[in-house]
């Protein structure tokens, strides 16, 4: 069985070579539309719409029972998703609403089968805590260009893991994808 992960992240790629997955890279390439406000909502719509696009995309290439994996992350907080920062008072504002509090960050997973026997979705949250953070903090933070593609302006697996107090949930999930939950599910479709 063929497997096609639907994004071009580094850290995704990382992720599924660590767990030892035989994998292909195709980038989805459509328009992400997000119709609700809902954070939660959002990642598991847009990986959706990227597994899809991906797997409509290479239905004749790859045999039936090829599984394409879509992945989408948001950090939010009180609900409200920070995308990555426009600039570096975006970035700024960004942090400083997140200093001394808790988010979240979701990732949206879906695995769609090019035969379209398999199509399944799942959504997971890890709460992150970041540290009181001073202004000067903030700004030596975002003059290490880190922030910049970002979604909350922080990135934990580099420099933006030092403004980190702690965090409930996956690790994996804060990077870019719960592997090990994923991981759970494919077995069940190729053994």
């Amino acid at each position: 069985m063929r497997i096609i992960l639907a994004s071009g992240s580094p850290r995704r790629k990382e992720l599924m070579a660590m767990a030892e997955l035989d994998f292909d890279i195709i980038p989805a390439e459509c328009e992400e539309i997000i119709d609700t406000k809902s954070a939660k909502e959002a990642v598991g719509s847009l990986s959706h719409q990227k597994a899809l696009w991906v797997a409509n995309k290479e239905r004749d290439a790859y045999p039936g029972d090829t599984l394409v994996i879509g992945a989408d992350t948001v950090v939010a907080l009180d609900d409200v998703i920070l995308g990555k920062p426009k600039d570096a008072e975006d970035a700024f504002k960004m942090l400083k609403a997140l200093s001394g509090r808790e988010h979240e960050v979701y990732t949206g997973v879906s695995i769609i089968s090019l035969d379209n026997r398999i199509d399944e979705s799942f959504v997971s949250c890890t709460k992150v805590r970041f540290y009181p953070l001073t202004d000067d903090e903030i700004r030596e933070y975002i003059s290490t260009g880190e922030p910049f593609d970002k979604a909350g302006a922080y990135g934990i697996q580099g420099k933006g893991g030092l403004l980190v107090e702690g965090i409930s949930g996956d690790y994996n999930n804060v990077v870019g994808l719960p592997i090990a939950e994923l991981v759970r599910r494919i077995k069940k479709y190729i053994f």
